[in-house]
């Protein structure tokens, strides 16, 4: 199922979003998908990491970089 939703840009988004479609040849229509599945990813991993973090931190993992040691 499809549906519509109606967004409304300032003129300098407006701008920018048409320079890029024309730059790669996509529609603005894509972009936007595109970007609109990116930042749900982002939002959504925000979340979770919200949830775990507790129990990271109670493991002794307080940064990215701590984690990052243990699985290198």
């Amino acid at each position: 199922m499809k549906s519509t939703v109606t967004v409304r840009l300032d003129d300098d988004l407006d701008r920018e979003l048409s320079e890029v479609s024309d730059a790669l040849g996509r529609s603005r229509s894509e972009i936007i998908r595109d970007a609109l599945r990116r930042q749900l990813s982002v939002l959504r991993f925000e979340e979770l990491r919200e949830q775990v973090m507790p129990f990271a931190e109670a493991r002794g993992y307080l940064t990215d970089e701590d984690v990052f040691e243990e699985v290198s």
